[in-house]
Parts: structure tokens; sequence; C-alpha cells
């Protein structure tokens, strides 16, 4: 089976929210994305650039664990890396927006 083309990030982020649809996978994207982020400003107001390392352990390695162990589903990342990355981020906006459930 063909896996859909996505043209627009409009068409591409309710797919993305259906490959999120168990909690703690949610939860562990938000967690990675809330780590990326403090990991940025630590590395930034310490100048210690070597926490810039860990910045995508961080987002990758919570998101991933939520979608091999949780979802059980195949990160979108794989097939999607862009739209995949904005949706990340789009979702961590929704989630503290109350727009998606955490």
């Amino acid at each position: 089976m063909a896996e859909k083309i996505y043209q627009s990030f409009t068409d591409f982020y309710p797919f993305y929210l259906s490959q999120h649809k168990n909690k703690t996978c949610r939860r562990l994207h938000f967690m990675g994305s809330l780590f990326m982020l403090i990991l940025l400003m630590l590395s930034i107001f310490t100048q210690h650039w070597l926490y810039l390392f860990y910045v995508p352990i961080a987002g990758y390695g919570f998101a991933w664990v939520g979608h091999f162990f949780y979802e059980k589903n195949k990160p979108a990342t794989f097939s999607y890396p862009i739209y995949s990355l904005i949706g990340d981020w789009v979702m961590f906006k929704d989630i503290l927006l109350g727009k998606v459930e955490l």
C-alpha cells in the first residue's frame, strides 16, 4: 500500500495527530520538547555549548520511546522529517493552549 504524499503542513497535521492518540506518547513528546528548550536556554545562558549535543537526543529520544513502546507505530519523522518537526512544535503549542489534551 502506497504511503500518502502530503503537499502541505495543513493536510499533514491531522495525520500527525492521528499518530499521537496515546496520552503517554503525547506526554513524552511534550517532555522531550520542553527539555530541548531547557537545554537550548542552558547552552545560551551558560555558554556551555556541549548541551547542544543533547538537544536532539532529548527531542527524539522521548518521542521515539513514546512511539515504539506506547503508540506502537513508526514515527512520522521517518517519512516526513520537516512536517514532523513542525508538527512537534505545533502540538507542543496546542498542548499549552489546551487544544490537544495532555
